[in-house]
């Protein structure tokens, strides 16, 4: 896969998780935990698009 493909699919992956956070954060009976492990998997994508634009 080129940079600009894994950099395209990682892009879209943030994308949904973001809106997969937003909708959790919509319900009062939103689960912490994985609230937690969503944006702990949002922040390592936005670490690995970085690492790899700096590239």
């Amino acid at each position: 896969m080129s940079l600009n493909g894994r950099i395209s699919e990682l892009a879209n992956k943030h994308r949904q998780l973001d809106e997969k956070i937003s909708e959790t954060q919509k319900h009062p009976s939103a689960d912490q935990l994985e609230l937690k492990d969503l944006k702990r998997q949002k922040l390592k994508i936005k670490e690995q698009l970085q690492w790899l634009k700096a590239s």
